[in-house]
């Protein structure tokens, strides 16, 4: 261990501490040393004390730099070394995360480019206690930047089974305007039964080409053997999880599904409706729940049509999760877990606000993910990979593949129909497209009344019926 030397004003720490102003003198013993630590680091890295001459010598001093350090105990005033030709580095300063010191920068670039607030000023100087120069910024910048351009495209050489994928829109500054980017983000369960994240990027916007290049993206880095995709109901996802990898099932939310169908359930029922939905998402088989959801469809067919009709038209592709045995479906229900990472995501960028480019976007939410992954990856895992080799048979991985060419070829079969007169609405099924005068009586063929609150002046469009399939199958357009 390297011995430091201090030489200190023994008079002036002395008189800090018999005038009672025991931090005062507390602070002094605190810089003495931290500056003597510097001190001792510039000349381990230099090969030489000050004034000595070594053949080790590698570099030069070139006076020092005066920052200021902000600690429980007051502002501590530390002489930073500079060398002439190689820069000064030091762990010093690194107490900080790696997100706290993007958030740090964040900031700073806001000050720099003149879209600063007192608020954000104050935040920093809380922070860090000083402010930093343009040429400060530039360098934590890069060294942050190649830091998560590392993670974000190192590749993917384990196997991750189960993948979550979801977007959170953050504010960015671009061309003096104030427009939204979405964070795309993939977390995923690899074999150990850790989560990990394994991708994230920014876009405009959420849409079926966006999601298919960042699936893509995470195609190429290695990702080409996942067994089930789970996301909410966002038609982008499902598009362009069917173009990069055909033979991936699709597991719906269950808990933003059973959200969408209560939504649309009158206030009063809603309670029971969560409770019955509960019941049917903890069935045993997949013809338990099958029952199950035949029979809320009995009872609130009446006073939930709207609710009903959602439930029936998204049961299927909320249930894929019944395909894997039991001691793997909790863990794939729902996509709650990257909720909460998002969840995270806004609590650390509320500080900013908006985000000065989507650079600045990508470099601080980058590394809160970072450090949200490795918290992830240290934890305890969801099942061995003893358990998970058990549990994934042949037969699973067959039935997932059935599943997947299912599911592709219910969208395959659904095309948007053309407009209709206006006194028309428009009902669709995997099968068949058919137009029902605007009529109380008009009902499809599995005796359905259409919902005449969706009635508009152009035709509307709905989801496949899966109800209707088995009636519809072979019956000419009406």
């Amino acid at each position: 261990m390297a011995q430091i030397i201090l030489n200190l004003e023994f008079d002036e720490i002395l008189r800090a501490f018999t005038t009672g102003a025991k931090n005062e003198g507390f602070r002094l013993l605190l810089q003495k040393g931290l500056n003597a630590m510097l001190e001792r680091e510039s000349s381990e890295q230099l090969g030489a004390k000050r004034y000595e001459r070594t053949e080790e010598r590698t570099d030069s001093r070139n006076g020092v730099r005066t920052r200021e350090l902000k600690t429980r105990i007051g502002r501590l005033t530390l002489n930073v070394p500079r060398h002439r030709n190689q820069p000064f580095r030091t762990m010093l300063f690194e107490n900080y995360s790696r997100s706290e010191q993007a958030l740090l920068t964040t900031m700073t670039t806001m000050v720099l480019e003149g879209v600063s607030t007192r608020k954000i000023a104050r935040i920093t100087e809380e922070l860090c206690g000083t402010s930093f120069s343009k040429s400060a910024v530039s360098e934590i910048c890069k060294s942050l930047d190649a830091y998560v351009d590392e993670f974000r495209n190192r590749p993917l050489t384990d196997s991750y089974p189960f993948l979550t994928v979801d977007a959170t829109y953050f504010k960015v500054r671009e061309n003096h305007r104030v427009t939204a980017r979405a964070l795309m983000i993939a977390f995923a369960v690899n074999s150990r039964g850790l989560r990990e994240v394994v991708g994230f990027k920014a876009y405009p916007n959420e849409s079926t080409e966006t999601w298919t290049d960042f699936l893509s993206g995470l195609r190429q880095r290695g990702l080409t053997d996942p067994r089930m995709i789970i996301s909410d109901a966002h038609g982008g996802i499902v598009a362009a999880a069917g173009r990069v990898f055909p033979t991936l099932p699709w597991q719906r939310c269950q808990f933003h599904f059973a959200g969408n169908i209560t939504a649309k359930a009158p206030a009063k029922y809603q309670a029971g409706l969560s409770s019955e939905l509960t019941e049917m998402f903890n069935c045993r088989t997949i013809g338990e729940a099958r029952k199950k959801r035949d029979q809320i469809l009995s009872d609130y067919k009446d006073i939930a049509e709207s609710a009903m009709l959602c439930l029936d038209e998204g049961f299927e592709s909320a249930m894929t999760v019944m395909a894997l045995p039991a001691g793997l479906r909790r863990f794939c229900r729902t996509s709650n877990h990257i909720e909460r990472l998002n969840r995270e995501l806004k609590r650390r960028s509320s500080v900013i606000g908006i985000f000065p480019n989507e650079e600045s976007l990508v470099r601080t939410m980058g590394a809160v993910l970072i450090e949200e992954s490795h918290q992830r990856q240290s934890g305890r895992a969801l099942f061995s990979p003893k358990t998970f080799k058990e549990f994934m048979t042949p037969e699973v991985i067959k039935t997932l593949i059935e599943i997947a060419n299912e599911q592709q070829r219910v969208m395959a079969a659904w095309r948007p129909s053309p407009v209709v007169p206006r006194k028309a609405i428009l009902h669709t099924n995997p099968d068949l497209t058919f137009v029902a005068l605007r009529s109380k009586n008009n009902s499809c063929p599995s005796g359905r009344k259409f919902d005449g609150r969706r009635l508009r002046s152009q035709a509307w469009t709905g989801q496949p019926c899966t109800r209707c399939l088995a009636h519809i199958r072979g019956i000419p357009i009406i």
